[in-house]
């Protein structure tokens, strides 16, 4: 089967490589505040380090004040005890400090990752929850990159620049009383200097924004093309294809590289403007401060104090430019996570809907159209009808909207207009994941998880025993080459299942919607991996697993579809034939053509 307009790997949108959508910078305050609000859940933890910020920073504002007090009193007055006595007590003082702000990294590292962790874990629940239209429009690797390389951003800052942020604030405020304190004229000097670094630092700001999105960007769209190349390494070996993918590779990487470098070069501005600011403001302080001690203004311990509280004012200032660069990667990088949390799950519109029990199994479509890109329909007017029990096949060319009334019938998909409906009820009256339940599918792709077969097939009832998971392989086939394999059921699969032949996937996959037991069953192609004489076995087990059931049968193999109750063959979007087997060859129409293209005759 083809794909679909607009689903991966079709013409449509986001079916190829480059399409993943510009990510817009938003409020930078916004983000941060959302931020805050995930950090606001750890109240106790936050409050332990704030008072272990109070007591780091309030000891270390001590030590510049007894250096003062050693200048003026013991050093000038030439007192050695005082002195050793006034090192004894400043060395006391900093250890302490030392230590507080050790147990408060301690203390934040816990904070930030518990932070982290309920982040990526609604990342990945919302994930789970959004419709398939949207990852139609995403590569697998970016969105891997926003809950890996984004997510590791986010940890980043809160793990150094949250602790930083606390004792800055305390810093600088306790610095400006103590210079006040100490002298007015020489405080207001240094805070001369405020207004041009704030003119600065934003104008420097709103460049390395730009560039550090651009550079979350290219992360995501690299992440995405390693996946794909990885993962299709077969058809690039067998189309020669490695030249032009490491040619497009580069060409993502040269954007990467080039996006990096600027948000690297312009934050890194950030550190050497501060310590030319810092500097010029000690070299003012010092000059002004000694010309005030000639003049008996003040004395010499007050200026070495408050050169050392000038610094103190300063540092953390500095210390936040250096960090500059992480911030604005986190920021970028949170703006794509949240860009996902905000997008509308699927199951938002079904907060009324009630649940759908066990059903008897008739299924109608009445005039229903539907496109996966606006203004070009799929589906025009379609129109069936199943009765329970019956077995339904879509037969067409590829294209023609057969997966697609799958996706309508399991709701991956919502109408455009007309009405589906199950024992009479429309499916938008039932919530999608009841609905889901009573519905067994067996894809064209056969997609199996790393983990034994045993739990791959129990993925269709969690529930099951292993004797009814080793019964429903039994009843697909499955269950003879899977105990001739090292550890049997225990048996673990690589990504995928690639220690499996196709054919040996395709069957897990057929046992795990035996074990499911669903009302309606959905067979999109699924044993056209499978090789004839294992077919026969497959196609009595389905009779079986039919018996009783509502099925649909989507089908290249003609030979496959012969018993169904009604053939429906569509074409371009429409229903263009509809009758059993023989009644369509009798038509000698569309289906006869199909039907003696692949046999070459009449059987």
């Amino acid at each position: 089967m083809g794909h679909p307009p607009g689903m991966p790997g079709g013409p449509g949108p986001g079916g190829g490589r480059g399409m993943i959508p510009k990510v817009r910078a938003k409020n930078t305050s916004a983000t941060l505040l959302r931020i805050w609000r995930y950090l606001g859940r750890q109240r106790a933890g936050l409050v332990g380090v704030s008072v272990l910020t109070v007591l780091s920073s309030a000891t270390a504002f001590l030590g510049p004040y007894l250096i003062g007090i050693s200048v003026d009193r013991y050093i000038v007055s030439r007192d050695e005890q005082g002195l050793l006595w006034l090192c004894m007590l400043l060395l006391g003082v900093y250890a302490f400090s030392s230590v507080m702000a050790w147990v408060q990294a301690y203390v934040m590292a816990g904070i930030s990752q518990r932070t982290v962790w309920e982040m990526r874990r609604d990342l990945f629940e919302r994930l789970q929850k959004l419709p398939l239209r949207f990852f139609d429009g995403k590569t697998h690797g970016e969105l891997m990159s926003r809950t890996t390389n984004d997510i590791e951003n986010v940890t980043n800052v809160l793990n150094q620049s949250v602790t930083q942020l606390l004792t800055s604030i305390l810093t600088l405020a306790g610095s400006l009383v103590v210079m006040l304190g100490l002298d007015i004229r020489l405080t207001l000097l240094c805070l001369a200097t405020i207004p041009l670094v704030t003119l600065v630092t934003g104008r420097i700001a709103k460049y390395t924004r730009k560039h550090f999105t651009g550079q979350q960007k290219h992360l995501g769209e690299l992440n995405g093309f390693i996946e794909e190349t990885i993962s299709g390494q077969k058809v690039v070996k067998a189309f020669r294809r490695e030249r032009i993918s490491t040619e497009a590779f580069q060409s993502i990487n040269g954007k990467l590289r080039d996006s990096g470098t600027k948000a690297q070069i312009v934050s890194g501005l950030m550190g050497p403007v501060m310590n030319v600011f810092n500097n010029v403001s000690f070299a003012l302080i010092a000059a002004v401060g000694g010309w005030m001690v000639l003049r008996d203004w003040t004395t010499i311990g007050v200026v070495v104090s408050f050169l050392n509280y000038s610094k103190q004012f300063g540092r953390p200032i500095n210390e936040l430019a250096n960090q500059f660069n992480m911030i604005q990667s986190a920021v970028a990088g949170a703006e794509r996570v949240f860009e996902i949390l905000d997008t509308e799950t699927e199951y938002q519109a079904d907060a009324s809907a009630r649940k759908l029990e066990r059903v008897s199994g008739e299924v109608a479509f009445e005039n229903v159209s539907f496109g996966y890109k606006e203004g070009s329909p799929v589906l025009k007017n379609v129109s069936l009808k199943a009765k329970p029990g019956d077995t339904i096949a879509l037969v067409g060319p590829t294209g023609a909207g057969k997966t697609t009334v799958v996706n309508l019938l399991t709701r991956f998909y919502d109408i455009e207009s007309g009405t589906v409906t199950i024992d009479g009820e429309s499916l938008n009256a039932y919530d999608k994941n009841s609905l889901r339940q009573q519905l067994g599918i067996v894809l064209q792709d056969a997609y199996l998880f790393s983990d034994t077969i045993r739990e791959n097939i129990r993925y269709g009832k969690l529930t099951a025993t292993d004797a009814e998971v080793e019964a429903a392989a039994g009843l697909a086939n499955a269950d003879g080459f899977i105990r001739k394999l090292p550890y049997g059921y225990d048996t673990m699969l690589t990504a995928e299942g690639g220690n499996l032949s196709q054919g040996q996937r395709q069957l897990v996959t057929i046992a795990r919607a035996i074990l499911a037991d669903p009302a309606i069953l959905i067979l999109d192609e699924a044993t056209s991996s499978i090789d004839t004489r294992t077919e026969m076995h497959i196609q009595e087990a389905m009779k079986t697993l039919m018996r009783g059931r509502t099925s649909f049968v989507i089908a290249h193999r003609l030979s496959t579809i012969r018993d169904a109750d009604a053939i429906l063959v569509i074409s371009g979007g429409e229903i263009i034939e509809r009758g059993t087997h023989e009644q369509l060859l009798e038509r000698q129409g569309f289906y006869y053509e199909l039907y003696t293209s692949q046999f070459k005759r009449v059987v």
